[in-house]
């Protein structure tokens, strides 16, 4: 059974997201979920932690990494801080629209608006375009602003499917500069998947600031064989160029073969979290 018909035989569940309708992000949730779900918009990623944590929804999406720009450090930074698991992964082709008021042109337009990601991937179609580059807090919500103020002169990056929820005109459509543009999303909850035969593990770890150290925590992974699928530093925040490492592998944390190799990472590194287990993203 896919996730889309599992989650589709439950009663209807509630999932958060960060943005207004029609960002990115709900269009993962429906992706993964379905359409018989409830959405829950908040303004912040912190927020949807704070949704599932606090049981105000059953599920949390949020985006973790780009094909073009890396990976979101916020999103990153609540992982190693929340209660929560991840549960599950959606992969998003992202198309970026150029969207204004219906009666705008493409020569009108003065200022466009969109959250800084969005913006970052479309630099070279912005740059010939020529007008002032506004950040905002979300892709779907500039268009909701710019709607919402009458900015006649002003146009908001986002998808085509949140000019349609805005009933907004889509000027320029695929802006992003390169083709192969995607987003990565995990889903949240405080409980891991079972295990499908085909899942990924992420975890955090940091281990000592002594040569090899990396090298011999990695170790445990290549002599059992498990493929590592990503790797990331990020600041601990603690003592100045010291970092924990954001690692994915393949296989499920209830494995044999995974469960020996954390324990082996346990033994050579000074902090280790599970993140959570799950069924690897369709391509």
């Amino acid at each position: 059974m896919n996730n889309k018909n599992f989650y589709n035989s439950l009663n209807e569940i509630k999932v958060s997201f960060q943005g207004e309708r029609g960002a990115y992000s709900e269009e993962a949730a429906y992706k993964f979920f379905g359409n018989k779900i409830k959405l829950r918009p908040c303004k912040e990623l912190s927020e949807v932690f704070e949704s599932v944590a606090s049981n105000e929804s059953d599920y949390g999406i949020v985006p973790v990494e780009n094909s073009l720009e890396g990976i979101v450090n916020q999103a990153y930074d609540l992982l190693l801080s929340s209660p929560l698991k991840i549960c599950g992964e959606i992969i998003l082709r992202i198309v970026h629209c150029l969207i204004a008021h219906p009666t705008a042109d493409i020569n009108s337009i003065k200022a466009v608006y969109s959250h800084p990601q969005a913006l970052a991937q479309c630099k070279n179609f912005l740059k010939k375009l020529g007008c002032k580059v506004i950040p905002f807090f979300d892709t779907a919500g500039s268009i909701k602003m710019i709607k919402e103020e009458k900015a006649y002169d002003a146009a908001a990056i986002a998808g085509k499917r949140a000019a349609e929820i805005y009933q907004m005109k889509v000027l320029v459509e695929g802006i992003e500069d390169q083709p192969n543009n995607y987003t990565r999303f995990f889903v949240l909850s405080k409980n891991d998947s079972p295990p499908t035969g085909d899942d990924k593990t992420s975890i955090v770890f940091s281990v000592k600031h002594v040569p090899g150290a990396l090298y011999h925590a990695l170790e445990e992974f290549a002599i059992r064989n498990i493929n590592l699928t990503k790797i990331e530093s990020r600041p601990t925040r603690i003592a100045p160029w010291e970092y924990n490492f954001y690692l994915d592998f393949e296989g499920h944390i209830s494995e044999e073969r995974c469960k020996n190799a954390i324990d082996g990472l346990k033994r050579k590194s000074i902090f280790i979290k599970v993140l959570g287990s799950y069924p690897k993203a369709k391509p």
